[in-house]
């Protein structure tokens, strides 16, 4: 497998904020903008957890803790780095939770809202606000995170899929309205990745390696750095002219459509 340690892109002097920058994907997507010369905003709930992130990055991380949900935090991020550096070039809407899994007949309707409120309404907060000091400037990059959950249909996953496919139309009207600003709004739809979120649902038998390897093409998991580079890319100049696109990084998993996939040789 190739790796993907080098950094690919150079953000020197640009300011971002990704939020559920704790574990993960987002950890990871913090981490190359900060090797890449970013200054970044690390957002997640847990302050314990982002002060912990911030200290392993470094000079160029700062804390910036909140429940996405909450306009208060959305404002207080934007505000805090228009006040520190006049500008907000970049932002990752990564934080989100996973629902239970189990029949649409089953489903709580207080988790169903919370996954709706982390995944969506945080995606919207977090870029409105930002939109606003973005549009000033007539500059500015945001990338949202989707999922396979928002463009295949996964049997008892009603919340997730609906927040995630939720986040793909979001995602093509403020590219549609933003562009004449300057800004470029597209999201990233991966597929199962080595995450904790995909270890909670492996160890409560959700999902299996033959399950995964069986259906994805690349008959795998994904690594968080082959998620944090296709966002760097579309933060980048190389991607200057792309925008309202969702991005499918699954191995294959949402191009394959046959019953079993061919044997390797």
């Amino acid at each position: 497998m190739e790796t993907h340690d080098k950094v690919q892109f150079d953000f020197s002097g640009e300011v971002a904020v990704v939020t559920g920058a704790a574990s993960g994907i987002g950890r990871e997507v913090a981490r190359q903008f900060v090797a890449a010369g970013a200054h970044v905003y690390v957002n997640d709930l847990d302050p314990a957890k982002v002060d912990a992130v911030v200290a392993e990055l470094g000079g160029n991380a700062i804390a910036a803790a909140g429940d996405v949900t909450a306009l208060s935090t959305a404002t207080g991020i934007v505000e805090a780095a228009k006040a520190k550096y006049g500008k907000l070039d970049i932002l990752v809407n990564c934080a989100g939770i996973a629902d239970e899994m189990v029949p649409t007949l089953e489903q709580d309707l207080d988790r169903w809202q919370h996954v709706l409120d982390v995944s969506l309404r945080g995606s919207y907060v977090m870029s409105r606000e930002a939109g606003r000091l973005m549009t000033a400037a007539r500059s500015g990059k945001i990338v949202n995170f989707a999922s396979i959950a928002g463009v295949v249909g996964l049997p008892g996953r009603n919340a997730y899929s609906a927040a995630k496919a939720g986040i793909v139309m979001m995602t093509k009207t403020m590219a549609a309205e933003w562009g004449g600003f300057g800004i470029r709004v597209n999201a990233i739809a991966p597929g199962y990745i080595e995450t904790p979120m995909v270890d909670d649902l492996m160890s409560r038998g959700r999902i299996t390696d033959d399950m995964v390897h069986g259906r994805t093409p690349l008959r795998r998991f994904g690594e968080p750095s082959e998620i944090a580079g296709p966002v760097l890319f579309l933060c980048s100049s190389a991607a200057s002219y792309v925008t309202g696109a969702c991005l499918s990084v699954d191995g294959g998993w949402a191009a394959f459509g046959g019953i079993t996939l061919p044997a390797a040789e």
